[in-house]
């Protein structure tokens, strides 16, 4: 896909830049992939395509003013410039009706970034072979998607910032009846088959278990064991504001008591927003470079904030490199001492959690959290599972869980990638391990 090589981006990043006339600053944002998704059913395939799409969005700038217009590319060089300077026109007619933003800033020096990572990508047809190998007899039903996908940046300061990866994320359950099921997914740039067989294994060895009878749970406190696609959840609903400069400068965030020290986590929880291990941009769309590492909670105490350009400005502190949501893209929770192998036996009797969702706050400025137990949940006595557990909803504070509830976390962190692709494949990422937690508060 021609929107995909470096020199395409060249010749669009330089049409633009010199594009800019005396007082103006032009920029270029790209997006493109090229993406293979098969959709699975009862483990074959329902529906198999591929989708190549690339955007521009071109922004002009005139002192505090700037207007910004996103197009669709075709990958035909000539016809993308020209579309590009008619949007560039366009701008420029509608710059002097834009009010002045008090807020705006951008990177007053040329930045330059780049990261280029080949990947080890399965072919469509490789995929379903995997899949007809490791689920024959399940029924499987999932989703995959895989791909090169493309984020770059230009302006006429000078700034350059390239990142291409190359990934996949496949995700699945192995469907027992009414609402039982056991979700998994794999994710990564280094496909391997023997792993996805591993992992489709795993969950057949714990389909058996959910046909077993479901056990009622009393409403109260659980010894629980809450794998790291669970522990994705609750990070995912913690970055609704937590982390926010904004929010924290506003008094609306979730993590206030641990920002103003009324609180405090296990000395354990140690949380990055970790963009050098994640697969999402090294740059913002404005344009400003991001830290390969932010801590946000470090041995249990809140040490920092996202923060974008325009709360830097607001409120006088340095950005770096946060979204306009200034929600984490790539955070990473370190792993602990826990024996990922043992960890049922590390849990003895109690509560295994694989899945949780409807995720919300029930009280913001405790940092209470509510949601459901979903798929795979079991129960567990004397480090055997004995039998799944019936739905059921739980509602505590993030900030006792991973406080003095926190008896430990394992000591392997797993990739969860975001698997959105509602108009393009996400980049977003969350590494974390898995924990064991006393006390875990169920409601009903």
């Amino acid at each position: 896909m021609k929107t995909l090589e470096r020199s395409n981006f060249d010749a669009l990043a330089d049409a633009v830049c010199a594009a800019a006339r005396p007082g103006e600053r032009s920029s270029l944002l790209l997006k493109a992939e090229s993406s293979d998704f098969i959709r699975f059913n009862r483990a074959a395939v329902r529906q198999a395509t591929q989708v190549e799409q690339a955007h521009a969005t071109v922004a002009l700038t005139q002192g505090q003013r700037r207007a910004e217009g996103r197009v669709t590319l075709t990958g035909r060089l000539d016809a993308d410039v020209a579309t590009l300077r008619r949007e560039l026109d366009t701008l420029r007619a509608l710059l002097p009706d834009v009010a002045e933003d008090p807020w705006l800033l951008l990177p007053e020096a040329p930045l330059h970034s780049e990261r280029h990572e080949r990947g080890e990508l399965p072919s469509a047809a490789q995929v379903v072979g995997c899949v007809s190998e490791a689920a024959r007899g399940l029924d499987f039903v999932g989703f995959h998607a895989a791909g090169p996908v493309l984020r770059a940046f230009a302006d006429s300061q000078g700034t350059r910032h390239w990142h291409h990866v190359e990934s996949f994320h496949t995700e699945w359950c192995l469907y027992h009846a009414a609402d039982k099921a056991v979700k998994s997914s794999y994710a990564g740039s280094q496909w391997r088959d023997a792993e996805f067989a591993r992992r489709v294994a795993e969950g057949a060895q714990r389909l058996a278990l959910i046909a077993r009878t479901a056990r009622q749970l009393a409403p109260g406190e659980y010894r629980t064991w809450l794998a790291p696609a669970a522990m994705a959840e609750l990070l995912a609903t913690l970055g609704w504001g937590g982390f926010s400069l904004k929010a924290r400068r506003t008094g609306t965030s979730t993590l206030m008591r641990l920002a103003q020290r009324d609180a405090a986590l296990s000395p354990q929880f140690n949380l990055f927003e970790h963009t050098a291990q994640g697969s999402a941009p090294g740059f913002t769309v404005e344009g400003f470079a991001r830290p390969a590492r932010v801590g946000l909670i470090e041995q249990g105490l809140a040490t920092g904030t996202l923060a974008n350009a325009r709360s830097a400005r607001e409120y006088g502190a340095p950005a770096n490199g946060a979204n306009a949501e200034e929600m984490p893209e790539s955070l990473s929770l370190q792993p602990g001492t826990l024996a990922e192998g043992q960890a049922m036996q590390s849990l003895g009797t109690g509560l295994w959690v694989s899945n949780l969702w409807y995720l919300n706050y029930s009280d913001r400025q405790a940092c209470r959290m509510t949601g459901m137990t979903r798929f795979a949940c079991l129960w567990v006595e004397n480090g055997e599972p004995v039998a799944p557990v019936a739905v059921m909803r739980f509602d505590d504070s993030f900030l006792r869980m991973f406080g003095e509830g926190l008896v430990g976390l394992s000591d392997r962190a797993e990739l969860i990638a975001d698997g959105d692709t509602y108009a393009e494949r996400r980049l977003a990422s969350t590494s974390t391990p898995g924990a064991l937690i006393d006390g875990w508060r169920l409601t009903l």
